[in-house]
């Protein structure tokens, strides 16, 4: 699997408080591991982002990513309502 960081989501998760990047990089391990471990809560999205998944990364922060053959690519990360309203 070829993992990639869309410039948008590197410029929000630099803005990120630390606790929130270090929890992100704790879930990105799981996820490189088993993408579908339980504790991400891995699922299809709707809408505008139809054609991505979501991953928890704590209770109220989420990662939306896509999918093409091989290459995942992380396109945002933000809060439940920044990302979905």
């Amino acid at each position: 699997m070829d993992i990639r960081f869309h410039k948008g989501f590197i410029r929000k998760f630099n803005k990120l408080s630390k606790n929130d990047q270090k929890r992100f990089n704790e879930r990105f391990v799981i996820f490189a591991n088993d993408a579908f471990d339980p504790i991400l809560k891995n699922h299809t999205l709707k809408g505008k982002h139809s054609n991505c998944r979501s991953i928890n990364i704590t209770g109220d922060l989420r990662a939306i990513y896509t999918v093409k053959g091989e290459t995942v690519t992380f396109l945002e990360i933000g809060t439940h309502s920044e990302l979905y309203s």
